[in-house]
């Protein structure tokens, strides 16, 4: 797991914590504010599967020209 999957769950718990808090107290602005943060979450943390998934084909293809 690299840093911006890691950063992208820790987002979204964040963004859900605030979403609930706000459902509570009926504070719509800050339901928003989690729901808004969950999502950003959500997209950092699929860029960083996808980030990951790059890197590893890049390192099979540098194997595969080694001749490994």
């Amino acid at each position: 797991m690299n840093k911006d999957e890691l950063k992208g769950k820790a987002e979204k718990a964040k963004g859900y914590v605030k979403e609930e808090a706000g459902e509570l107290t009926g504070d719509r602005d800050l339901e928003a504010e989690g729901r808004s943060e969950r999502a950003i979450g959500a997209a950092r943390e699929k860029f960083g599967k996808a980030r990951k998934k790059v890197g590893e084909a890049v390192e099979e293809l540098g194997d595969e020209i080694k001749g490994e």
